[in-house]
């Protein structure tokens, strides 16, 4: 049987509270906590536990033939850190087989390599910074957003 490995990409955007012509001057906070907690526990339960789960079960039963990459967003970590912890948990289990891959990027999946090169290396940093914290690993492989590539980016 020949070795497959699969890259998944996770994203999820912070949402923007509807902001009135009002608040303009008066409301300086922008997000919506309440939708971004319930978008990222609904995902959680009816997508990232029972993916997990599932890759697990077909890494353990393909003798460890079966690979994984994946490239999570640093915003989407920040929010499964607040709400839904367990789907870290299941990150770090699947991490645990050996035969998954966290992927460098930026950490809120910007476009920033078109943007400027100092914004770019700063994305990249703090998603290393992110992926070592909660994972202690250092990728070896970058995927950028929107897998957007130039020599000059390389």
């Amino acid at each position: 049987m020949k070795t497959i490995c699969l890259t998944f990409r996770i994203h999820q955007p912070y949402r923007l509270k509807r902001y009135r012509f009002s608040e303009i001057g008066n409301d300086h906070y922008y997000y919506d906590d309440f939708l971004n907690e319930d978008s990222i526990r609904t995902v959680a339960e009816r997508c990232y536990l029972p993916a997990n789960r599932l890759l697990l079960d077909m890494i353990k039963n393909t003798g460890n033939r079966f690979k994984l990459s994946f490239d999570i967003s640093g915003i989407a970590l920040d929010q499964m850190e607040i709400y839904t912890p367990e789907v870290i948990d299941s990150f770090k289990e699947l991490a645990a087989t050996g035969n998954v891959e966290f992927l460098a990027g930026t950490f809120s999946h910007a476009l920033s390599a078109l943007h400027t090169e100092e914004e770019f290396v700063y994305q990249t940093k703090c998603h290393l910074h992110k992926l070592k914290s909660l994972f202690g690993i250092t990728p070896q492989v970058y995927c950028n957003t929107a897998l957007i590539y130039s020599e000059q980016i390389a």
